[in-house]
């Protein structure tokens, strides 16, 4: 893992993860519609995480970004929770552990941003994923917080920060 390197998002950054993010729907047969696949953001990742109490990190693996994941506030609620948005790696990334020091990444942000809850969701077919929020203490719910518009997502899982 010397070879790698966590930063924020950078608008040169934009083509390749939408690029990475996008890959990620037939390789698992996910749904185009009503996921990440048709966000305006997937497009403009840099643009859509430069507000308050948001972060993109993207990962750099011999200076070629190989995945990312990211923070905002959960659109719709009242509450002080944010939602882990976007983590996506591409397949020779997988595995390697860069997905556990992406999460951390956003989780200690989420924290130093003073949210109280972290909430997600998810796909059923991404298995690796869902372990690693459950190993990390994220619990599942019947039913989706908030207005993400993902309602093709059908897992939903929240942790106490």
């Amino acid at each position: 893992m010397n070879s790698i390197t966590i930063r924020e998002i950078e608008e040169r950054d934009n083509e390749r993860m939408e690029s990475i993010i996008k890959s990620i729907f037939p390789e698992f047969g996910l749904p185009l519609v009503g996921t990440a696949y048709e966000d305006l953001e997937t497009k403009q990742m840099y643009q859509s995480y430069q507000g308050d109490r948001e972060a993109y990190f993207v990962v750099e693996e011999h200076g070629e970004v190989i995945g990312g994941g990211g923070i905002k506030p959960l659109a719709n609620v009242d509450e002080n929770i944010c939602e882990l948005q976007k983590m996506y790696f591409i397949p020779q990334a997988r595995g390697k552990g860069y997905g556990k020091l992406i999460f951390k990444k956003c989780l200690g942000q989420a924290k130093s941003f003073g949210y109280d809850k972290c909430y997600l969701e998810s796909a059923s077919e991404l298995k690796a994923a869902i372990h690693l929020y459950e190993k990390d203490g994220f619990k599942n719910l019947d039913g989706p917080l908030g207005g993400t518009g993902h309602y093709s997502c059908g897992v939903w899982m929240i942790k106490d920060l």
